[in-house]
C-alpha cells in the first residue's frame, strides 16, 4: 500500500490527503485516514471509519469500477514469481468465503487487524438488485460471514426493485 501511495502521490502523507479528500467528496462523514493501510491504527490516533461510510466507499467502487468484480469474485488463482534463481508458482485463495457460500455474491473486501477485529464489505446481486452488507469488529472470521448473510438475506426478503412509470405513460395504467 505504501509503495502504491508513493507512486500515485509521491509520498504516503500526500496520498492520505487524497484519501481524505475523496472520503469527503463521497459524503463519508465519519471517516478519517491517518495512513494508507489502516493496520492497527485506533480511533484515538484519528484513523476511523463507520459501516455506513464503508458502504458508501464500496458503492463507489462497484458502480464506477465494475471490473473489480472480476477480481473480487475469483475464488482461486495462481501467480508466477520470477527471480534470478528461477520461477516459483504461488496459489492464491480469496479470503471472502461468501464467494463460494452465498448465491449472488460479487465481492468485495475482507480485512482483519488486532484492533479492528474481523471486517467485511460484502456485495451481492440477485434479480437485478445489488446489496452491500458491512460488518465491522466481528469477534471471529466465521461471524463476519454469518452476519453478512443475515443482512443480505434480510434485504432480499424485504425489498425489491420496481420499475416506475415510463415517459408518456398514463397514470391510469398504474391505478
Amino acid at each position: 500500500a505504501v509503495s502504491m501511495a508513493e507512486f500515485v502521490a509521491g509520498s504516503e502523507t500526500e496520498f492520505v490527503k487524497l484519501m481524505n479528500q475523496k472520503a469527503q467528496k463521497l459524503g463519508m462523514k465519519h471517516t478519517h485516514f491517518k495512513n494508507c493501510n489502516g493496520l492497527d491504527d485506533s480511533i484515538s490516533s484519528g484513523h476511523y471509519s463507520s459501516a455506513y461510510d464503508v458502504a458508501l466507499m464500496s458503492r463507489e467502487l462497484i458502480t464506477k469500477h465494475p471490473e473489480i468484480s472480476k477480481y473480487s469474485t475469483t475464488w482461486m488463482d495462481k501467480i508466477t514469481h520470477k527471480t534470478k534463481k528461477g520461477e516459483k508458482e504461488f496459489g492464491l485463495t480469496n479470503t471472502n468465503k461468501l464467494i463460494r457460500w452465498y448465491d449472488g455474491a460479487t465481492g468485495l473486501k475482507t480485512g482483519s487487524t488486532g484492533n479492528a477485529k474481523y471486517c467485511l464489505s460484502a456485495t451481492a446481486d440477485k434479480n437485478g438488485m445489488e446489496l452491500i452488507a458491512v460488518i465491522m469488529a466481528a469477534p471471529d472470521n466465521k461471524s463476519r460471514f454469518s452476519e453478512a448473510i443475515k443482512l443480505l438475506d434480510y434485504g432480499y426478503a424485504n425489498y425489491a426493485v420496481v420499475s416506475g412509470a415510463k415517459k408518456g405513460d398514463s397514470a391510469e395504467k398504474y391505478l
